[in-house]
């Protein structure tokens, strides 16, 4: 394997806010989006769809649609991880309350190692209103956002947030 191992790679990631302005190869881009779509998902459906969006007003009404993080708005992309309900509709419902937002978490994590890999920072955004995130990409009813990764490369360090530790959170054969 060449470039960082794994465990580096989950180790060494942080989020990202700060961002030089030069924007990201489009190569690196979508290659990252490959390894997105090479995340597991429920019955092989890939019921998630990915939006990247470079363009300055549509970035700004995600900033303001994510409650004013301004990174949104200044990071030189952002890409946008949707969940696709019609795609999981073989599932019924817990297909679409559970399953394509498992596939979609899977997806992030797999682009933001890759990118940060290859030395591009992110940052996963959760918090943002989503109807205002869905009318300014136009998304079609069937399609939920779920997740924003604004993407640069850093313009300083992120900060490496302490961990619980694993003896307050693992159980064994019972809660």
């Amino acid at each position: 394997m060449t470039g960082v191992e794994v465990a580096e790679c989950i180790e060494g990631r942080t989020s990202i806010r700060v961002f030089k302005p030069n924007p990201v190869e489009d190569e690196v881009v979508n290659e990252a989006l490959r390894m997105a779509n090479l995340a597991p998902s429920a019955g092989n459906l890939q019921a998630r769809d990915f939006v990247v969006v470079k363009g300055a007003s549509i970035k700004k009404a995600l900033a303001g649609a994510a409650y004013g993080q301004d990174f949104v708005r200044t990071a030189p992309a952002v890409v946008v991880f949707c969940a696709d309900l019609e795609r999981i509709g073989h599932y019924g419902d817990r297909g679409r309350t559970l399953y394509c937002l498992q596939d979609v978490a899977a997806a992030v994590q797999n682009m933001m190692l890759y990118l940060f890999d290859k030395g591009v920072g992110t940052v996963w955004v959760g918090a943002f209103d989503e109807k205002k995130a869905s009318a300014a990409l136009n998304l079609p009813d069937h399609v939920r956002p779920v997740a924003m990764v604004p993407l640069g490369y850093p313009a300083g360090k992120g900060v490496r947030r302490k961990r619980l530790p694993l003896d307050q959170l693992v159980h064994r054969e019972k809660w």
